[in-house]
């Protein structure tokens, strides 16, 4: 199929590459990084044609975030994570999606969801507070999305537990400036925000389990595809996306530097022949990664475009394809890096700044097996859905 988005990077591949260096040393996406990232327009992928969206296969999405992951690590997560958020927004209020993209289309949205923080009602909405780690890209966003749990009229948590996705422009949280110091994915600019005593309208508030069970995107008179596939297949795409392409980066960056290497022994990389094969195989691995993800979010796609909703079954196994394929991509970028030689490590080696990517983003909670591949073993054994705490994200 054909893809715009996708071509607007690979014309814009050298500048992106280019920026990566830049990125890290600043802990966060340069401007002209950030600039080049709006120009292809990855981030409106997944956002409503009312609002200058695309609203593209989410297949075609992670293409685009895998290209360009594998040009800056750092850039491909922000269009992966970033990119994502328009998915949600177009099952928000019209109201709110007026407030983000009115004035300006390519307005960007950050996150973290993770329920850090407390809805405590009151006239109108809510008074909301909390700390979040890990909005990436946020020095270029100017809304957010922020996880948060129901709170009573004291702030004392609900139970049992229920979730909600928070909206709030710039103005409303505080980015904590130095909060952002780790061994890769260091342009990411993955900072800490603070809400303090922020009143939210009800319109920005979504309840999470909407969107768990499908019900938002209903609500919201959504007749494209792409936006009834289920919140938790396409939600870890663009993350997993992101690490594949910065392990297909890795790849090139190895190739590139091996070719005209000669080890120590003297003897050419490319005549060594305990080398080749393992570059070959590790090819073979990120490959196999690429194409089980992709399958599987064309295969969620069909489902729903069909007119059958995807069955937790379905899903259980989906997520399972999509961590493994993390995993498998990651273990094939150790055994090249293995293969590059002391140089291969120097700082001004793009192979480790690659290498040192593709870890950070593998220790995503959207990547830990344990709990998925639990799941999917007992669907898959007639016990559906699985007990307790398994069931997240799933």
């Amino acid at each position: 199929m054909s893809n715009p988005t996708l071509d607007k990077v690979a014309a814009a591949a050298d500048d992106i590459s280019a920026e990566g260096e830049v990125n890290e040393r600043l802990g966060k996406l340069s401007d002209n990084a950030a600039q080049l990232l709006r120009d292809t327009g990855v981030v409106r992928m997944l956002q409503p044609k009312q609002y200058g969206g695309l609203e593209a296969h989410p297949a075609e999405f992670a293409e685009t975030v895998m290209k360009t992951a594998a040009l800056d690590g750092s850039t491909g997560w922000v269009a992966g994570i970033v990119g994502l958020h328009p998915f949600e927004m177009a099952m928000a209020d019209p109201r709110v999606q007026e407030e983000v993209w009115g004035a300006d289309s390519d307005t960007w949205i950050a996150s973290p969801y993770a329920p850090m923080g407390i809805l405590r009602p009151v006239d109108g909405g809510y008074i909301f507070n909390g700390h979040w780690q890990f909005s990436s890209g946020t020095d270029h966003c100017d809304w957010i999305f922020l996880g948060g749990f129901y709170g009573d009229a004291d702030g004392n948590q609900l139970q049992p537990p229920q979730s909600a996705h928070v909206i709030l422009p710039r103005s409303d949280y505080e980015i904590v400036e130095d909060s952002w110091d780790v061994v890769g994915l260091c342009g990411t600019g993955s900072k800490d925000v603070i809400v303090r005593d922020a009143f939210v309208p009800d319109y920005r508030v979504i309840p999470f389990a909407k969107v768990l069970d499908g019900d938002a995107p209903k609500e919201a008179g959504l007749r494209s595809t792409t936006y009834h596939v289920p919140f938790t297949c396409v939600f870890p795409l663009g993350i997993t996306a992101a690490v594949i392409g910065i392990a297909e980066g890795v790849l090139a960056q190895h190739m590139a530097y091996q070719r005209n290497r000669v080890q120590i022994t003297g003897t050419k990389v490319r005549d060594d022949p305990y080398a080749l094969p393992a570059m070959s195989e590790a090819a073979a691995e990120i490959h196999a990664s690429r194409a089980a993800l992709l399958e599987n979010v064309h295969r969620n796609y069909d489902i729903v475009d069909s007119g059958r909703e995807v069955t937790f079954d379905e899903r259980a196994v989906g997520r399972r394809i999509q961590v493994q394929a993390a995993w498998r991509a990651v273990r094939a970028v150790d055994e090249i890096v293995n293969r590059s030689g002391g140089n291969g490590m120097r700082m001004n080696n793009p192979i480790q700044r690659f290498w040192r990517d593709a870890h950070m983003g593998m220790v995503h909670a959207i990547h830990v097996p344990g709990s998925v591949f639990h799941a999917s073993a007992l669907t898959q054994l007639g016990i559906d859905p699985p007990p307790g705490p398994m069931v997240n994200m799933i």
